[in-house]
């Protein structure tokens, strides 16, 4: 071959590499872009049971980490209707969302809810079905394991009263239908019934999540003129409703501690206070931010089993509790 040859092979031949090279790059860089949009392209739809303020912090949390994926979030409001949760579900259903993320007005109609939205997996949140309706990768849970609340507020109780063996009880309990009130309720009594000591349930009723209703309840309470040694409520809303029913008649709340869960800008305001002695932090806004997270990991067919405080059955992810009283309420509520 011919010097002039030579050259002109190596021109052609350094011409053909640096195609290839291109066409490399645009192959990664095409492939990048289709996965940023796939991500963002992923529709998920957000029934809520009804909203109070901790729902409203748990959502705003959502929505924002929506935003920040770049993920579309679409919320709707049941009110706590059966039937509106359910056409909410079968519309989501019918118009392409990838993912349905759902607080239950009723864990009783799981099944119902499952056939509402047809292949769409569901991630459950606030609200727990029970544990044969939930199932890895497809039906899946989201919240805070209620019954360690319960087990928080006992705690705090036997610890304040360690030298009396009888205990008076008042206990303000969430919808009956809810698993929150089944969870906190079952935990607030295996621990006290399990200490050794005489414990009375002087009162028991349910107010909903309620203000209004528990502070009705807890005045009916006070006519009685039966004694109690604590207020235990299932929120901090109806702890609320409890101190002001007491307020108004002047009822010493360092002899007779009120507790909750949830840890709300009210309830910790109590706390600091010295009305309420006792709350437990719920993190709305790590719930919200868990529910997203696990959507888009669900829309895109991805592995769930690394997500922080996800259950070894990968049926349920965990979001943890914590204590708040007079000491560490600085740290909540703000």
């Amino acid at each position: 071959m011919k010097k002039g040859d030579w050259r002109r092979l190596l021109i052609v031949l350094g011409i053909l590499t640096l195609l290839m090279a291109v066409g490399g790059c645009r192959s990664k860089s095409g492939s990048g872009s289709q996965s940023a949009a796939g991500h963002k392209n992923i529709k998920i739809f957000l029934s809520l049971n009804e909203m109070d303020t901790f729902r409203k912090t748990l959502v705003d949390a959502a929505s924002a980490k929506a935003t920040e994926e770049g993920v579309q979030l679409d919320v709707a409001d049941a009110q706590g209707s059966i039937e509106a949760q359910v056409e909410q579900l079968k519309r989501a259903a019918s118009r392409g969302y990838d993912v349905i993320v759902c607080s239950a007005v009723s864990v009783d109609t799981a099944v119902q809810l499952k056939m509402s939205a047809g292949e769409i997996p569901i991630v459950f949140f606030n609200s727990c079905p029970e544990d044969k309706h939930l199932e890895a990768g497809k039906y899946v849970y989201v919240g805070s394991n209620e019954q360690v609340a319960g087990q928080f507020q006992a705690e705090y109780v036997l610890t304040q009263m360690p030298g009396k063996q009888e205990i008076n009880v008042v206990l303000i309990k969430g919808p009956r239908y809810h698993s929150a009130t089944t969870g906190r309720t079952n935990g607030v009594k295996q621990v006290l019934e399990s200490s050794g000591k005489k414990i009375n349930y002087v009162f028991e009723d349910s107010a909903n999540w309620d203000t209004e209703q528990a502070k009705e309840l807890f005045a009916l309470f006070l006519r009685t003129g039966v004694e109690a040694d604590c207020v235990i409520c299932n929120n901090d809303a109806m702890a609320l409703g409890v101190l002001e029913a007491g307020r108004e008649v002047g009822m010493d709340f360092g002899a007779v501690p009120v507790l909750g869960v949830d840890a709300t800008a009210d309830g910790c305001a109590a706390i600091r206070s010295g009305e309420m002695a006792f709350t437990v932090y719920q993190s709305g806004k790590g719930q919200g931010e868990a529910i997203v997270e696990m959507a888009i990991r669900m829309a895109g067919g991805g592995d769930t089993k690394d997500m922080q405080g996800i259950s070894e059955d990968g049926k349920y992810v965990w979001v943890d509790f914590e204590k708040v009283d007079s000491g560490n309420v600085s740290l909540y509520g703000q």
